[in-house]
């Protein structure tokens, strides 16, 4: 579906939620990934079962105006453990850790090095058994050749369909043709690509999320997650103000009709306060499959919506 369809659909003439209901069974799961303490009336996040690892510490090459490095600081420090990532893992296992994201700063061409960690991870996969994310960030070929033997539960990366954000927001020499490239690559691998959508990625605008998504729907995820700018102090967009509301309404919807099969989810990051609980209700209605980190009263709205809730405190899409 070109760009400009996407942008111009006439929702009065289809129901996202019924789509919905259609593809999905009438549940909708809760996620707490770990990354920070997160408790409602309704939903008690564990900081244990799901943890993030930083295989650069607190160092990016990039310096992303919406990051600033600042993503990392959640992250345990492999580096400071002074450790390889089995050892971490194992520690963290008998913690009652049952799975991990692997992640860290990118290098300039927007790469995490990982490969020097795969005999790890094929390590913590057989012979502890845990849940393996990564967060690769542009993996080339001989990464993710590499990722196909680990027996991932899945690649989260970020999919950026406007220029002016690779250039501006993330000051890389790269284009949105580069993203899908990744895309086919994980496809031809045979490996689970979550995929993620930023709204309001270039400094509150929305710019190629559209394009984002048709490059998504060529080759379907395992799940996609979408997520809204939260402007982060200390960063580039301090200050900025996120998208409107009817505009992520809008893309929620678009999402689902676009992508009507796929498991979408609404990801950790968007504004909070009473923007959050609107955002959170949106993303029901819209028909999407999950929730990281639900605000106060979700869980009951989305009851009332007849969904059976489950709880995972986990990155969104995994399962135990």
């Amino acid at each position: 579906m070109p760009e400009e369809a996407l942008r111009t659909i006439d929702y009065s003439m289809v129901n996202p939620f019924a789509i919905r209901q259609e593809n999905f069974p009438d549940e909708i799961t809760f996620y707490g990934p770990g990354l920070k303490p997160h408790k409602t009336s309704e939903f008690s996040g564990s900081l244990k079962e799901f943890v993030s690892i930083s295989v650069t510490g607190n160092n990016c090459a990039l310096n992303c105006e919406h990051c600033n490095t600042k993503m990392l600081d959640n992250m345990l420090d492999l580096p400071a453990f002074k450790g390889r990532l089995f050892d971490m893992a194992e520690s963290l296992q008998e913690n009652g850790a049952k799975g991990i994201l692997v992640s860290g700063g990118s290098n300039i061409q927007n790469q995490v090095p990982l490969l020097h960690h795969m005999d790890d991870m094929k390590r913590i996969r057989n012979e502890l058994g845990m849940v393996i994310r990564v967060h690769p960030g542009l993996p080339d070929e001989q990464t993710c050749k590499a990722l196909a033997e680990v027996d991932l539960d899945g690649v989260m990366l970020d999919i950026i369909g406007d220029q002016d954000t690779i250039t501006d927001v993330y000051h890389l020499d790269t284009t949105p043709a580069d993203y899908e490239t990744v895309l086919e690559r994980l496809n031809r691998h045979g490996i689970p690509a979550i995929p993620h959508i930023i709204l309001g990625h270039y400094f509150g605008k929305m710019n190629g999320e559209w394009a984002a998504l048709n490059m998504i729907k060529k080759y379907p995820p395992k799940a996609l997650v979408l997520v809204i700018l939260l402007p982060l102090t200390g960063t580039g967009m301090e200050g900025v103000l996120p998208p409107s509301l009817n505009d992520i309404g809008g893309f929620f919807e678009t999402a689902r009709l676009t992508l009507p099969k796929t498991p979408i989810l609404l990801g950790c990051a968007r504004p909070l306060g009473s923007m959050k609980i609107e955002i959170d209700q949106m993303a029901i209605n819209a028909g999407l499959n999950g929730i990281a980190f639900p605000s106060e009263g979700i869980v009951s709205y989305a009851g009332e919506k007849g969904l059976k809730p489950s709880f995972i405190n986990a990155c969104c899409g995994v399962t135990w």
